[in-house]
């Protein structure tokens, strides 16, 4: 379990349409930022995920994913489109879209990773640590994982 502080009781959640809904607990106060090509070309610039220890969808049947890499799943609503999370598969370790939830003020930004692939055209205010996407893999090697 990660260190980071927790935000008290679970939040509810729902894509764009509200046909999916998620429930989240043990929420992390903290924003993780992507800003890979991928993540780029899925939600149209960097994505914006949180953590969680559990969490519980409503609405499964709408719910779609997709493999766009050997280590990762993205998910969708299949009726609005709406992105709803980046699991990293060699763990099962899943972001929830930030933006599906009401969340508290002034969280700090995590990290962001995948610098090196950020887009010129705009950049974020808040100082937070930045890695580039050497660096992430090298840290996943490093913890045992590998990519093809």
């Amino acid at each position: 379990m990660s260190e980071a502080e927790r935000i008290d009781g679970p939040l509810e959640g729902h894509c764009l349409c509200g046909t999916v809904t998620v429930t989240i607990t043990g929420v992390h106060k903290e924003i993780d930022i992507c800003h890979c090509t991928m993540c780029q070309r899925w939600g149209g610039t960097m994505y914006a995920g949180i953590e969680c220890d559990g969490f519980v969808l409503n609405g499964e049947d709408h719910i779609s994913t997709y493999d766009s890499s050997d280590w990762a799943e993205r998910a969708f609503c299949s009726r609005c489109g709406s992105n709803l999370w980046y699991k990293f598969k060699p763990t099962g370790a899943r972001t929830f879209l930030a933006g599906l939830f009401e969340l508290p003020g002034g969280l700090p930004i995590k990290h962001q990773i995948f610098i090196d692939e950020k887009p010129d055209w705009f950049d974020i205010a808040q100082d937070s640590s930045r890695k580039t996407g050497a660096q992430i893999i090298a840290e996943a090697q490093a913890a045992g994982f590998t990519f093809e």
